[in-house]
């Protein structure tokens, strides 16, 4: 069972978001995309922060759309 406080790798984030790591790595050095931090070596997500940044910006997509 999923829980919302879920560690989730960078691997594993960016096959959620069917995109590159690398996109991923770059949203994090721009200080953009999911909420990430260092655990030890290892860069972490929750999964919490994951699913409120897609929400965040499927919100933001539909106010461009309707504006």
């Amino acid at each position: 069972m999923d829980s919302p406080d879920d560690l989730l790798t960078t691997a594993e984030v960016a096959q959620i978001m069917r995109s590159p790591v690398s996109t991923l790595r770059y949203w994090r050095h721009l200080g953009t995309g999911p909420h990430s931090f260092r655990l030890g070596r290892r860069v972490v997500y929750r999964r919490a922060d994951v699913t409120a940044w897609l929400l965040e910006r499927s919100e933001a997509g539909r106010a461009e759309r309707a504006g």
